[in-house]
């Protein structure tokens, strides 16, 4: 199974106690995912994945929602990416830890 994917999605804020930052993952590749999650997963169904938007890598954690996932996207990665709320990217995302 190839755990590489290309996400294409709008950031959105979702706000909280404090303001987080996500793009969704589409039904369809959250239904992928999801059938691998029990290889993945180190619990509660959050998966760890090593990403890249631009030039940037970054490290995160897919959390399960509404049948698929959330990519979480980070105030350094909007930051050295010049990113706001709305703007489309493209993250190109590998499931599991980062490679070494």
């Amino acid at each position: 199974m190839d755990f590489d994917f290309k996400i294409r999605g709008d950031i959105f804020e979702w706000r909280g106690p404090s303001p987080f930052h996500f793009v969704r993952i589409s039904t369809k590749v959250g239904a992928i995912i999801k059938s691998q999650a029990t290889l993945l997963s180190y619990g509660w169904g959050v998966i760890p994945v090593h990403g890249r938007v631009g030039k940037t890598e970054f490290s995160t954690a897919l959390f399960p929602k509404d049948g698929s996932y959330l990519i979480p996207i980070k105030d350094a990665l909007r930051r050295d990416e010049d990113l706001e709320i709305g703007d489309t990217v493209t993250i190109h995302l590998n499931l599991g830890k980062a490679p070494r």
